[in-house]
């Protein structure tokens, strides 16, 4: 085997020391260098870190884009809160000349339109595109034999709706409850489900537009 020997060569002790001495200073400036410019390179990786929207943010805004896909505009008025998107609203029907007025059984009225609640709060895009997440998510949710709040949760991330949005995931005896932050470029819109392995209910609902999505603050179907 071929043994490598080390080569040492006599130096001078003065100059030895003044050359490590200089070694030594210039290893703390490049130490001190390297100091100063590490927290602001950390500073901008947080920075940037804070900005860029994550995978799962960027996945779910395709999804909703690839749902309302078919539906107006975001901000796009409806013509009547009280008729179904893309229906006129109906003329009230006068009684032909001689007939006789009648009253309804139990004196009832003809139902007035509402003034509150996702109705009338949600423009003609969030309303088209309530009506895509209410089926895909009741279709879902309905396969599930017992829906817990992780068979729940796990559903409706397998369809694209990040942890961050789903809110007031629980159960209460056998029905479990929740509710989908769906609000984007300025809309409102939320869904509101029900779901115990029988029945399953997803309806529409509203949210106020800016701000942390509250449950206590949604405006639900009547």
């Amino acid at each position: 085997m071929t043994r490598t020997r080390a080569r040492i060569r006599a130096v001078d002790p003065v100059m030895h020391r003044r050359r490590a001495f200089a070694v030594t200073a210039l290893a703390a400036l490049a130490l001190t260098a390297c100091g100063s410019e590490e927290p602001a390179s950390q500073g901008e990786r947080g920075k940037s870190a804070v900005a860029a929207p994550t995978r799962d943010d960027a996945a779910f805004v395709k999804m909703l884009d690839e749902v309302a896909r078919e539906c107006p505009p975001p901000g796009t008025k409806r013509q009547s809160p009280a008729a179904p998107e893309g229906e006129a609203p109906t003329a009230p029907v006068e009684a032909p000349p001689g007939a006789t007025a009648e009253t309804p059984p139990g004196g009832a009225v003809e139902p007035v339109a509402p003034t509150a609640g996702p109705e009338v709060e949600l423009d003609a895009h969030d309303w088209c595109a309530g009506v895509q997440h209410e089926q895909r998510v009741a279709e879902a949710v309905l396969q599930l034999k017992k829906p817990d709040p992780a068979q729940v949760r796990k559903t409706l991330n397998g369809l694209g709706y990040t942890d961050g949005r789903i809110h007031g995931l629980k159960q209460s005896g056998a029905t479990t409850k929740f509710v989908v932050d769906l609000r984007d470029k300025g809309g409102r819109l939320c869904l509101d489900g029900t779901a115990n392995g029988e029945l399953t209910e997803v309806d529409a609902c509203s949210a106020p537009a800016d701000g942390p999505f509250n449950i206590a603050n949604i405006h639900r179907r009547s």
